[in-house]
């Protein structure tokens, strides 16, 4: 294992000198994430976990000697979009990895582009599986991280009929793949499964089925503001009177748009929750509200993000040169510590084994019922 830059007080606090101006030329990262489009949420919490690996680094002494800085880039929430802005980041500013997105119609639509640049993308976002490449390293849960213990766990304390319901696109799909077999293997039963576009704003009729079928737990995976705006509507309607949500993919500044006392006692399998107690949760949430200010929100995208971008600086560390070659060679196996603990990187797959956490909404936050343990990735690999 290599050594922890991540919490590292010297680091920190710059005792190794920091970056001073006029050394070497910068090691160029870029970000390909939502900052319009509907997903805005996510970009915003990636870039304060990229934002805080990048002072912590450079505040450090930076790679080598060599400041590290980030292109952002925004894709409006579009694939289109997203292979554009990668062209632009691996031809034009010359950087060597890319940071996002969040979507994963907009990761495939891009990989292309990276496999063709011989640049890694650094994918932070919880996803469905099977991206595998020499050029992809994923950094946040798979299917069987975050639903392997969630489900059994509402099946056995909040009922045994569920109800899935989620954005028609290949996450939820194969997050609802996953499930049924574990809801099928905890003798429960779906009642229900349901998909809908993006864009829409009344779901009055998708609630009314819901209630309709009985459930007792709705697995919930429509992200941004389309998921917002059916919780709202949900709870107006008094459906989570009746039903507990599993909430796939939350984001804990969710919470802060649903309302004061709204969307309480929702569950979710984690990485990160910011109000867990342990020292190195509340030392990195301490960094961020210094970074940010103290009414900063903090969501596992925060985290993972920040993780990625100190991973690259643990892959380098030692590195006879510094190019995109060297950092996904310096990637495969390696082991940092992060604010949860330690997180291994797979040397063939590229996915993460990590501490998981099983948490529940309690007033503007997550409380944490159970600490998981490290879980390791069913990639999807073939």
């Amino acid at each position: 294992m290599r050594g922890g830059l991540m919490l590292a007080a010297g680091l920190a606090a710059g005792l190794l000198g920091g970056v001073a101006s006029g050394q070497e030329a910068p090691v160029k990262l870029g970000a390909v994430l939502p900052f319009s489009g509907g997903l805005e949420l996510f970009g915003g919490q990636a870039r304060l976990g990229i934002d805080l690996a990048v002072k912590e680094i450079n505040d450090g002494g930076g790679i080598q000697g060599r400041p590290v800085e980030v292109i952002y880039e925004d894709n409006q929430t579009d694939p289109r979009t997203s292979v554009e802005r990668a062209t632009k980041l691996t031809r034009g500013d010359g950087v060597i990895a890319v940071l996002g997105p969040i979507t994963s119609n907009a990761r495939d639509a891009m990989l292309p582009t990276m496999e063709r640049a011989k640049v890694p993308l650094l994918y932070a976002t919880n996803y469905e599986g099977g991206a595998c490449s020499r050029y992809v390293f994923a950094f946040n849960s798979v299917p069987n991280q975050e639903l392997a213990e969630l489900v059994p766990y509402l099946a056995q304390n909040r009922g045994r009929k569920f109800f899935m319901f989620g954005a028609d696109y290949v996450w939820p799909q194969k997050m609802f793949e996953t499930a049924a077999t574990l809801v099928a293997e905890a003798g429960g039963e779906v009642v229900g499964t349901e998909f809908t576009p993006w864009g829409v704003t009344e779901f009055a009729p998708v609630v009314r089925r819901i209630e309709e079928s009985g459930a007792d737990v709705l697995l919930f995976a429509l992200p941004g503001a389309d998921g917002i705006t059916f919780i709202r509507q949900a709870e107006d309607f008094g459906l989570l009177e009746d039903v507990t949500v599993g909430f796939l993919g939350f984001s804990e500044d969710y919470l802060g748009a649903f309302g004061e006392g709204k969307a309480q006692d929702m569950w979710v399998t984690v990485p990160f929750a910011a109000a867990d107690p342990s020292e190195g949760v509340q030392y990195f949430t301490g960094r961020l509200a210094e970074m940010a200010g103290p009414d900063v929100v903090a969501s596992h995208y925060t985290m993972t993000h920040y993780n990625a971008v100190i991973a690259v600086a643990e892959a380098l560390e030692g590195a006879e040169t510094i190019d995109a070659e060297a950092l996904v060679d310096g990637l495969e196996g390696l082991e940092i510590e992060t604010p949860t603990g330690l997180l291994s990187i797979g040397a063939e797959d590229h996915h993460v084994t990590m501490e998981m956490l099983l948490a529940h909404t309690v007033g503007d936050g997550l409380e944490v019922v159970d600490r998981l343990g490290r879980i390791a990735p069913e990639a999807g690999c073939n």
